[in-house]
């Protein structure tokens, strides 16, 4: 099992994104979570294997079709996660 933080920007808060990623993320039996951050970003971090966890970042840089990416970063952490994926 691996821990990624992810940090999403572009028009990514009020267009449901952080709902979209944790069915994204449940899909692909993932745990962690999501949230907004004050300047706009949305932070993740999700645990799994690691072919899940670069499928869920491929599906991140594309986003829902409402929710235009505009840039995603990603690093390897050592974070304690939930079990099931929430939205912050």
């Amino acid at each position: 099992m691996a821990c990624r933080r992810f940090c999403v920007s572009g028009r990514v808060q009020g267009v449901f994104f952080r709902a979209s990623a944790r069915e994204q993320a449940r899909h692909l039996g993932l745990g962690g979570w999501t949230a907004n951050c004050a300047d706009g970003r949305v932070e993740v971090v999700a645990r799994g294997s690691t072919e899940a966890l670069r499928r869920f970042g491929a599906w991140l840089a594309e986003g829902p079709r409402m929710a235009p990416v505009a840039a995603v970063t990603s690093e390897a952490v050592e974070i304690e996660t939930p079990d099931t994926f929430e939205v912050r």
